[in-house]
């Protein structure tokens, strides 16, 4: 049985949007069926069109589905990416996960593989603060966290944070994401994935949690 991966992101420019593509190239190698979603723009107009990288992008990417709680509900393992705001989630994600007071209850988002991947334009802009806050989300829900650590070279090549990619990328169009840090979100996305399956397997045995 292949696991359902829900790859669900917030991107003002472009960059986690990148980084996403490549979680789900990862995932899919594996087999498993991928869906990517974005979380709804929050941002006024006015804020919106005086960055023309960011009307761009919105304008670029409207044809992706906006994630709900059904996708959550549907998928058995989760891939959450946000650029830093002050070391923290970006509000547009922060708002969608507040959402999610329903399902938890229900007990409906624990026990799924989670993993998260985060950008900012300084190599000192709060990655690892932003992913760390992701992650105490899905300790909540009760989720089994799947970071990268350094369980393959090419977390080293890609800056060597064990939490989850995490992009460094001047602001501007000359902003261009690393090819170790994309090829390392693609391996993030495939080891999301391996684990899913692992824990849908040991489900099929008769494992519970």
């Amino acid at each position: 049985m292949k696991p359902k991966v829900a790859v669900i992101y917030y991107s003002s420019t472009g960059t986690i949007y990148r980084l996403a593509q490549e979680v789900v190239a990862g995932a899919q190698e594996t087999g498993a069926v991928v869906k990517l979603c974005k979380v709804k723009e929050l941002a006024p107009p006015e804020a919106i069109n005086s960055r023309p990288d960011w009307k761009r992008h919105l304008d670029e990417t409207a044809n992706i589905p906006e994630a709900t709680l059904s996708d959550l509900e549907w998928a058995d393992a989760y891939a959450f990416g946000t650029p830093t705001r002050y070391g923290n989630v970006a509000a547009q994600l922060k708002q969608f996960l507040d959402t999610t007071g329903p399902l938890w209850a229900q007990g409906k988002l624990m026990n799924k593989a989670a993993t998260c991947f985060t950008s900012a334009q300084n190599s000192h802009g709060g990655q690892e603060a932003t992913i760390l806050a992701l992650y105490h989300t899905l300790a909540h829900w009760g989720c089994i966290i799947v970071p990268p650590g350094y369980t393959d070279p090419i977390q080293f090549q890609a800056g060597g944070n064990p939490y989850g990619v995490s992009a460094t990328v001047p602001e501007g169009p000359d902003g261009q994401i690393p090819a170790p840090v994309l090829q390392a979100a693609r391996f993030q996305g495939k080891r999301l994935a391996t684990v899913a399956g692992w824990i849908l397997a040991g489900r099929g045995a008769g494992v519970t949690a």
